[in-house]
């Protein structure tokens, strides 16, 4: 008896809507992922043994980079409207509030504020500008800046972190240090580059997730 013969089938596969999925998944990517901008000010962190993960939000951060050159940074829209129309009241200085509130950040005299807040952001940037001025301890401009931080705070205080570059001098580090004194500023975080950081403190943790998330 003759052996039966099963018919044969194709064995090839309509991959088309497992295309379409991957490339809408490959385009919602795309769309939703926020590329880390460049730092406008260039600044190499000492090392150290770090136990705490920096804040990211109600900061108010103190950047100076190798040439003692003084920068602020602040996170917070509406505080930096209050402080920008407390500006325009009390020095006269016509800056734009909008321009205030959507800079990254600020490196320049009061007196040229408004013109600094002009300038393209390709041009913003911290070895193109001259700083807060802060080497003369008699016009220490920092001092009167974290005035009208905690004035716009309203008594509460956000969390203050002093970012310097680790060729910097003293000097740059005393005058920051001076102008927080002189408001009372007495606690404040330094941003460093962690290394050896100890097993079960919030930083390992986070690093351990980071690790997972990049297998």
């Amino acid at each position: 008896m003759g052996r039966a013969k099963l018919p044969r089938k194709s064995t090839s596969i309509d991959m088309t809507a497992m295309c379409d999925v991957a490339f809408l998944l490959l385009s919602f990517f795309i769309l939703t992922t926020k590329f880390k901008p460049s730092e406008a000010i260039a600044v190499t962190i000492p090392k150290s043994v770090a136990a705490k993960v920096a804040p990211n939000k109600d900061f108010v951060q103190i950047i100076f980079d190798k040439d003692g050159k003084v920068f602020l940074e602040m996170d917070d829209e509406s505080i930096k409207d209050i402080i920008a129309n407390e500006l325009n009241t009390t020095k006269n200085l016509g800056i734009d509030t909008k321009a205030f509130k959507k800079a990254q950040f600020f490196g320049a005299p009061f007196a040229s504020l408004k013109s600094f807040l002009s300038l393209p952001e390709d041009q913003r940037k911290g070895n193109l500008l001259p700083g807060i001025p802060v080497k003369d301890s008699s016009n220490n401009e920092l001092t009167e800046w974290m005035r009208y931080v905690l004035s716009a705070y309203q008594g509460k205080k956000p969390n203050f972190l002093l970012k310097g570059d680790n060729m910097a001098k003293f000097p740059a580090f005393k005058s920051v240090v001076t102008a927080f004194k002189k408001n009372d500023i007495l606690k404040f975080q330094m941003v460093t580059s962690p290394e050896g950081v100890p097993a079960g403190t919030d930083l390992f943790k986070k690093q351990q997730a980071g690790e997972k998330r990049e297998e």
